[in-house]
Order: structure tokens, then sequence, then C-alpha cells
């Protein structure tokens, strides 16, 4: 079977432009080094170019490898692991034993990079045997690329990447590559940060040096204006700063809402209670924990173990004469057996409830709302802010019903969906549908079912989607709606999933039309899914000015000198009356200062009042949004911020 390199192929086909770094095959990037089938190529091929979307993997995988030679030019001694392309750059893990890369060092390895792209050698791939790479990498000391060499399952391809001229690095790797360094239009070295080797505590730490790559200068400095802007937009320091929300060791990753952060976060709430009540939703309460049998009939012991928190009580550790007493040895048995655990989510205690009685098919679509606390235990390394925490609470709900009832309950969850986040603004929401996990419970027959109901939801729906393979949840696949910010971030926020598995698995059923015993489906759906990490993003999008509904502080007074303190006072007093949480600065303060501090804590609203407003019973009004409305009569004012707030603009 004839086999060429796509740069033969564009090159005989009249194809081979100056900026073509690489092809496409369907789904999958080949670079212009990897020798692919003619007869493939010929039917399945089109070029790909440096201005395209597709080459920024390519040329961020190849600016890595420039990165780590560049590394080892100036640090030698230092041993490279792996170097991937990531969504937004690139990065490449080091073992250091001389010191931590400080800014400094960023930027001379930012300087040798340009000098090695300058020389725009090419890379080149070769096929290399196993024994022969193993030898390789060991006689340079690169102890870690050895074992991601035996990694590599016997019977695959192993491949090296070279660039360089008299000076040549490589790297055991399998692409895809730019033609050659000149290809890397702009690069930037973004920051330095701590990484296991394999992501296991036990193993080495690396030092992870992050960076980002762009066919041209001018998409580099846009990328790092948006960066500079997600700095100040940052939620964590936004919470500080607004005073929303703080975190203690006392309990590590558990967030504590301050007043307005609990304010904003109870505001949330009520907005999707409000439409439970509309849509037919009964919310429950259900205990924190539960007896481990609950989750191993659930399948998350087994599944989700290490994701889960564990309890046991005193008396559970006092010794038992007729048994082994070895405190190591009763724990253990303790833990995997008896010990109760903290709930990570609600389906089981749901599940609980629909089968404490017999049900009818009258009550079906049966729908349950739970805002409770659940806990996850996520490794340090990884909890961030409120978007990755240990103890949260989802809009979450469960919907058991009949098989020809899922395609009505799906179109009616996809109107309420896009209603909210119509409602705070954001404009570009992408589906996609996660199928079957390699770890999953329930048979092929059920999985097959459940991915067709929920594709054929979808096209009804007119909604286009995108397939992310094995990305579905142990019990059943899921469709996740990934929310572009203002920053142009992409976030996974809400789920909506199919679930035979688990009423099959607690043995759930309801009595038919025909009298007999049927078992219902359960669909899992969050709309805004995590309240602690939808609070993230929503700070962020919009930089912690609230639109005036959910604003924790809606209006602020400022008296421009103490003696129109009174006047103030009676302002803010029929402000309040009305529902208007209000503020208000009577200080000593010059005026400039006050209204710099009130634009600092976001106000929606500044009310300016001095002699003149007290004796027109008006007030100043700025606006954040519209800046300065002028005068206004405080009953104005009043009606226009009602009508905002009751329209939620």
């Amino acid at each position: 079977m004839e086999r060429i390199t796509p740069r033969e192929w564009l090159a005989a086909e009249g194809k081979l432009g100056d900026d073509v770094v690489a092809v496409k095959l369907g789904e999958k990037l080949v670079d212009l080094h990897t020798p692919v089938e003619t007869a493939l190529l010929t039917a399945r091929a089109t070029p790909v170019h440096a201005s395209d979307p597709e080459a920024l993997s390519v040329i961020r995988h190849s600016a890595a490898h420039v990165m780590a030679d560049a590394v080892q030019r100036l640090f030698p001694g230092t041993k490279v692991t792996i170097g991937p392309a990531i969504e937004d750059g690139f990065y490449y893990d080091f073992h250091r034993t001389d010191g931590a890369f400080s800014d400094q060092d960023l930027a001379r390895i930012e300087e040798e990079m340009r000098r090695i792209i300058q020389q725009n050698t090419p890379f080149r791939r070769e096929v290399i045997d196993r024994n022969e790479a193993l030898a390789m990498f060991d006689g340079m000391g690169e102890s870690f690329k050895c074992e991601i060499i035996r990694s590599i399952p016997e019977g695959e391809e192993i491949s090296l990447y070279r660039h360089g001229g008299s000076q040549e690095w490589v790297d055991v790797c399998e692409g895809p590559h730019v033609p050659s360094t000149g290809f890397l239009g702009a690069v930037k070295l973004t920051s330095v940060a701590g990484a296991y080797w394999r992501g296991d505590e036990r193993n080495p730490m690396l030092q992870r040096v992050y960076g980002t790559a762009f066919p041209t200068q001018a998409q580099l400095d846009e990328h790092l204006r948006l960066l500079e802007e997600a700095r100040a937009r940052d939620h964590r320091k936004l919470g500080k700063e607004l005073d929303l929300f703080l975190f203690d060791e006392t309990a590590p990753a558990m967030p504590f809402f301050l007043p307005k952060g609990a304010f904003l976060y109870n505001r949330l709430v009520d907005h999707m209670r409000a439409l439970y009540e509309r849509e037919g939703y009964d919310e429950v309460i259900t205990p924190q924990m539960f007896h481990p049998d609950l989750f191993r009939t659930s399948g998350h012991l087994g599944n989700y173990n290490e994701n889960m928190y564990r309890i046991w009580t005193e008396d559970e550790l006092e010794p038992d004469p007729e048994r082994d007493t070895f405190l190591l040895a009763r724990v253990r048995e303790m833990m995997s057996e008896r010990s109760f655990a903290l709930k990570p989510m609600n389906c089981p205690s749901h599940c609980v409830i629909f089968g404490a009685r017999r049900r009818s098919y009258r009550e079906l679509p049966m729908r349950v709302a739970d805002f409770g606390r659940l806990h996850r235990y996520e490794r340090g390394g990884v909890v961030h802010g409120l978007s990755r925490v240990r103890s949260f609470a989802q809009d979450d709900a469960h919907i058991f019903c009949s098989r020809d009832q899922v395609a009505t309950e799906l179109t009616s969850f996809l109107r309420m969906f896009f209603e909210v986040y119509r409602t705070f603004h954001f404009e570009q929401i992408d589906v996609k549908l996660a199928t079957r996990p390699d770890q999953r419970i329930g048979s092929d027959e059920l999985w097959d079912y459940a991915e067709g109901a929920l594709e054929a939801g979808l096209k009804a729906a007119g909604l286009p989607f995108e397939i992310s393979p094995g990305e579905g949840a142990f019990y059943g696949p899921k469709l996740e709606f990934h929310v572009k910010d203002a920053l142009k971030r992409s976030w996974q926020l809400g789920t909506f999933q199919f679930d035979p598995n688990l009423p099959e698995r607690f043995e759930l059923s309801y009595v038919g039309q025909d009298g007999k015993e049927h078992r219902p489906v359960m669909l899992h759906r969050a709309i805004l899914g995590s309240i602690e990490r939808f609070l993230s993003i929503y700070i962020e999008h919009c930089g912690g000015n609230f639109p005036l509904w959910l604003a924790p502080r809606q209006c602020i007074v400022l008296t421009v000198s103490e003696k129109s303190n009174e006047y103030g006072q009676r302002v803010v007093e029929r402000l309040k009356a009305r529902g208007i949480r209000t503020d208000a600065d009577l200080s000593a303060d010059k005026l400039g200062a006050k209204i710099r501090n009130a634009r600092q804590m976001r106000y929606p609203y500044l009310c300016v009042v001095g002699p003149r407003e007290a004796e027109n019973d008006a007030v100043g009004v700025r606006s954040r949004e519209q800046g300065d409305l002028g005068a206004m009569s405080v009953d104005a004012f009043l009606a226009r911020l009602l009508d905002e707030i009751s329209t939620r603009r």
C-alpha cells in the first residue's frame, strides 16, 4: 500500500502554499512529515494554513519543543518530560535540581526561543526501534523520557522529532509539528507552576512553564490584552474587593460566603426556584450523609471512591475482643464497609424518595429539585477559588419519567436553560453530546438507547452539537453546555443526563396504564451547575458589575458635605422603604473621594445630595452603565429603579 508524506502529495497537487502547516484527514490533523496512504490523502486531505483555527494546536505543540530546547541550552542538566498544546497555549514540565525558574529566567528562555525560531530549521520526523530509543535517551540521562517510552504499548510506532542545525534537539513525540521553526510567528512565556510527574503526589515535583503562541504578533497582542483583563476580573480578586467570600485553612477549599456574597448566592437560588415553580418542579431536602450501602447500590463506591468523604464515630474505633483489634486493620475495614459518606451528589437520595412508595404513571413526570450541600474531595492541585471547591451546591434536579416522555422533558429543559442564560447575558453556547466512558455501568443496549434519545432530542430542537467520545458519566450519556464569557473563554456549565441505570440498580418502578410494573427513566439536569462555579464565571463575565436586580447593594447616597447628612439619611430611608438595597456615605471625605470609593465597589447607582437637591426633593443620579443622568426627583428615581428591577434589563 503506497504511502507518501502530505508534503509530497500537496506539492504534486499544487497545493503546497508557503503557509501550509498540516493537513486535515476528517477530524485528525497530520503534519507534513508523517507518511500517509496515498489513497487516503487523495480522498480526504485538506490543507491547513497557519491562519486557520486548527493550526493553533500544531503551532503551540511545536513552540513547546522549541521552549524545551531553549531551556536545556540555558540550563544544562535540566530533564524534560512532556510538553503538549493546551486550549490557550502550551506547557512543558521540567525536572531541574539547581533552582526554580524566575521571571528573569523566563525572559532569557523567551529570547533564546526567538533565536531558534529565526534560524528557521526544519522539523524532521523519524521512526525508531523501541530499544534504540531507550538506549538513546538513557545515554542522554533523560530518565522521564525512558519511562514514557516504556509506557507506549508494544507494537505501537515510536517516532522522534528533531529540529535545529548544528545544535540539534530531539524528543520522542507523535506530533504533529509545523514544517520548520520559522512558522512560529509570535511566542510568549506566561508563568511557572509546580506539577507532580504524571499528576501523582508520590512522584517528583516538576516545574511547569506555560506559554502561548500565535501565527502573528497582532493575535498574540490581543490574547495578552484579554489575559490582562482576565487578571483584573479574577473572581478571587473581586471577591475580596467586593467583600463577597473568603477561604480559610480551617475548611480547605470550602468557601465562606460573607453577607453580600450570601445575598448574591441566595438571589441566584431564588431565581431558579421561581422557574421551578413555573415548570412544575417540587423541591426536597435530603440528608448530608448516608450509609455506604446507598452508594454501593448507586455505583459511586467502586466508581467514585477517591472523590468521596467518609465519616466515622468514636464508638466504631472501640476494640472488639472477638476480632482483630489492630487499629489500622480496623480503620480500613470500617472505612470500606461501615463508615457513612457525605453525599457527593443528590441522585441516589432522590432514588430513595421515588422508591419510598408505590408510584403510578399518573405521577410522571416526577421532577425533584434539591439545593442541598454536596462534598467532593478534590486534590489540592486542582482546587481554584470558587470554580473548583470541595463543598458546594447545585441547582440540581432529577426527573423520573417514562421513555416516551423524555423528548418533552428535554424540550422543556432546553427552553428553560436558554432563558436563564439570556438573563445573565451569555450569548454564545455550544452543545456537546458526551458518550459512554470506558469505566461505566449498564449494558451496551441501554447505552445505545440513551445516546440515541439525546441525539434525537437535539436534532428535533434544531440545535447544532458535536460528539465528545468517552466523556459521559459512568451511569449515562450527557449533554454539556459550553458557554463563552465576555473574554471569549469557554466554560462547561449546565448538563442534561439520560440515566437508565440508576432506576435499574435501585429497582424503581411505577404502575402503568396496563396495571403492570414498568421501569422509569431518570434524567439528571442542572442549568447553573455548581452555584459556586457559576458565580466564579459570572463574576468574571460581568467584572463584578452585577445587574440591578442581582446586586447585593443597589444604590449609595453620597452627601456633598455634612450639612446635607440629615436629608441624605431621609433619602436612604425612603429608598429602603421601597425595597431598594441602599448604603450611604455621610463621612467628612470630599465628594470626589466618595465617588471613587463607590465606583470601586461597583454600585449600579450613585445618588449625590446637597443643599439644592434637599430643596427640590431630588437626587443627582450617576449610573454605572450610562454615566451622569442629572438631577431627578426621588420619586422619579424610585420609579426608574423599580422598573429596571422588574424587567431585569
